[in-house]
């Protein structure tokens, strides 16, 4: 006998993102680790996880609520599909998702045990802490112009780790170091070398 359940997840993203991703497939393809077919138009058809969900948007509020008909490859014939309704709600660390989930198949406990924290929950936390964590980092220009010294470090690591990969290429290569002084060095030994044949 079909079933409904709740569940819900704290994510650090504003409710706009997250509706916005959800209904994009590149986005959804991203934040769950599957790809994705979606689409910001009510009547739409969509898939995810490769093909192991399909439905179709029922209803979209923008920021605020997104409903669609959600069926697995693992419901038999014999099931309607069952019915998704995911509702956002700004809070101080984020995004309230409240995840409604009816006319589940009876055996199919999986999904609430287990399934959306591990397919959905957990890598769209992962994902948009990524994202925020992104947006934060300033880039050169930025912490030049607030006068920090902080991008400048990174951009010489950065120069000092493409350096070394160049040497060690070098180096594999048999050719001499770059430094002029080295190489004037270097060629006499050679033609010393040759004399000595």
């Amino acid at each position: 006998m079909p079933y409904t359940f709740v569940l819900t997840a704290t994510l650090p993203a504003s409710a706009q993102e997250i509706y916005e991703t959800w209904l994009d497939s590149l986005g959804h393809s991203e934040m769950t680790g599957g790809e994705a077919t979606m689409s910001d138009e009510v009547g739409a058809e969509v898939s995810a996880w490769d093909g192991y969900i399909t439905g179709r948007n029922l209803e979209l509020i923008p920021g605020r609520r997104i409903v669609q008909s959600w069926r697995t490859s693992e419901f038999s014939d014999e099931y309607e599909d069952s019915i998704i309704t995911v509702l956002l709600r700004e809070i101080d660390e984020g995004t309230l998702l409240t995840l409604e989930h009816k006319n589940v198949p009876d055996e199919q406990r999986s999904y609430e045990e287990s399934g959306w924290q591990s397919n959905y929950f957990e890598p769209m936390a992962a994902y948009f802490a990524a994202r925020k964590h992104k947006a934060a980092r300033p880039t050169a220009k930025e912490a030049a112009a607030k006068g920090t010294q902080k991008a400048a470090p990174s951009k010489h690591r950065a120069k000092a780790k493409v350096t070394t990969k160049v040497k060690a290429k070098r180096k594999s290569r048999g050719m001499v170091a770059t430094k002029p002084q080295k190489r004037a060095k270097a060629r006499p030994r050679k033609s010393v070398r040759r004399k000595r044949r």
